[in-house]
């Protein structure tokens, strides 16, 4: 009897192909599309709201000849993506909607609506692997990167769980981008050609400041100009000792402390909670040699501080911190036990090169520092590690390895 895929098809080239690939090998394939958001309060236009992916992604299921179910999961989208968008921007922290959705809704809410329908494997169009391997506790999953490194998404899928990735199939993670392209031309899938989704998951390319106005309200501040007394040296690579003090790491996470009176006001804005550390687009300010970008934000104070040029001092730091509440391990049987140090690969936003680094664990959490100082270290965002293909973990960034305003 042939065991049955749910495939979450989303009316995109790679699920499309993917659906392919598993009828190829055998399996009874059905595809379910979900619908995880109705409101287009922000979209910019032009950008594509979700019946014209169904339609795509209809005209797939009629060419691959199968089954295709639609399953509405917008509330818990809401409540378990959306509502923490708006919650982390408030408080002056950048999210990653793409991770908490793959977390909470595909591998989640998606997951248990196949399971009902009688799955024995889930599918999606991915471009990472899931392999197993044995280890000393028996079998394990391992989430590898995919093949093509400038489409692996293994990223986002940084803070799923070992339960979560069993009976996961990620067809296309062995193929590149313009392998799966010429397999959807060949076969005459509507979504050959068909421009890659972007913007936030299941919502699309939006006016971030005009969406977040659905709970976030715009209020004028101060961007604060602050002069930068030299550039960023490169005297600050390299890892630290593995004796290094505790004193030490909460140094190398710290940045510049800043306040009003480090520099001038140099414009308005229309609310802290709209810009992120490194943010170049929106500021709206001229007559500078060089580009202005974010060093900062104070959304209690509701103020933004920006520096001048790439290599403005504010916008590096050579480590960050993530609280121990929070540190996330994929591979729970390689968790490290506080006073431990290791060095591994770290990235800390989506097709950013790995790094190296080196995580001093703590009772309080974990110090990533960095071999080469790193630019934009923003509050929020997801820190994922890895030991060469394969990603180990991951956790937010905690405030204190950003702009302490006072």
């Amino acid at each position: 009897m042939k065991k049955k895929v749910i495939v979450g098809l989303s009316g995109g080239v790679d699920s499309s192909v993917a659906a392919w690939l598993l009828k190829e090998q055998g399996y009874e394939v059905e595809g379910l599309f979900m619908i995880n958001w109705h409101d287009n309060r922000g979209l910019l236009k032009g950008e594509c709201p979700f019946d014209e992916d169904i339609t795509f992604a209809e005209m797939v299921a009629r060419k691959l000849d199968i089954k295709l179910r639609t399953v509405d999961l917008s509330t818990e989208y809401r409540e378990r993506v959306v509502d923490y968008m708006f919650r982390e921007y408030a408080s002056g922290r950048t999210p990653n909607p793409d991770v908490l959705c793959n977390r909470e809704i595909k591998f989640d809410s998606f997951t248990r609506e196949a399971l009902k329908q009688g799955a024995d494997y889930i599918a999606t169009g991915h471009y990472c692997r899931n392999e197993q391997g044995m280890t000393a506790g028996g079998m394990v999953n391992r989430l590898m990167a995919g093949v093509d490194r400038n489409k692996d998404q293994s990223y986002f899928l940084c803070q799923v769980s070992q339960r979560q990735l069993d009976n996961v199939l990620f067809p296309v993670g062995s193929l590149t981008k313009p392998e799966v392209r010429t397999i959807a031309s060949d076969l005459g899938l509507a979504t050959a050609v068909r421009k890659d989704s972007q913007g936030i998951c299941f919502v699309g390319k939006v006016d971030l400041p005009v969406f977040l106005q659905q709970k976030l309200e715009a209020k004028k501040g101060r961007v604060i100009y602050v002069p930068d007394g030299e550039t960023f040296m490169s005297w600050q690579e390299g890892l630290p000792g593995t004796e290094v003090t505790e004193s030490e790491l909460k140094e190398m996470v710290r940045p510049h402390a800043l306040n009003p009176g480090d520099g001038v006001t140099a414009g308005v804005h229309t609310g802290a909670h709209f810009f992120t550390v490194g943010q170049r687009k929106g500021l709206n300010l001229g007559g500078y040699r060089e580009p202005l970008f974010v060093i900062g934000t104070d959304t209690e104070s509701n103020i933004i501080y920006v520096g001048e040029g790439q290599l403005h001092r504010g916008l590096y730091r050579k480590g960050l911190f993530i609280k121990g509440t929070e540190i996330h391990w994929i591979r729970e049987d390689l968790k490290m036990k506080a006073g431990e140090n290791r060095d591994y690969q770290v990235r800390i936003r989506y097709r950013q090169p790995l790094q190296l680094a080196r995580i001093h664990a703590r009772e309080e959490g974990y110090y990533i520092i960095f071999e080469k100082s790193q630019r934009g270290i923003t509050p929020g965002q997801f820190a994922a590690w890895y030991d060469g293909e394969e990603l180990l973990g991951s956790g937010p960034i905690d405030e204190q390895s950003t702009i302490i305003g006072c």
